[in-house]
C-alpha cells in the first residue's frame, strides 16, 4: 500500500469519527429540548381554541409536549 492510500484511509476514517462525533453532540444538545416539544404544543393551542371540550381534548398534547420537555 501506498503512502498515498494510507493517508486517504486514515483522512477516510477520521472524517468518520468526526461525524459521529459531531451527531452525538447534536444528539445530547436536543435531548429534551423544546423545540421537539413544539409540535405538540401547537397542536394543544389549536385545540383549546375549540369552545367547551378545548381545554380537554388538549390534555393528551399537553402531556406529551410536557414528557418531551419537562
Amino acid at each position: 500500500m501506498s503512502s498515498d492510500t494510507r493517508q486517504i484511509a486514515r483522512l477516510r476514517r477520521t472524517g468518520r469519527l468526526g461525524a459521529l462525533g459531531v451527531l452525538v453532540a447534536l444528539c445530547a444538545g436536543l435531548a429534551g429540548c423544546g423545540l421537539a416539544a413544539a409540535p405538540c404544543r401547537v397542536a394543544s393551542a389549536g385545540l383549546k381554541i375549540v369552545p367547551v371540550v378545548g381545554h380537554v381534548a388538549a390534555a393528551p398534547t399537553d402531556a406529551c409536549a410536557d414528557v418531551i420537555d419537562p
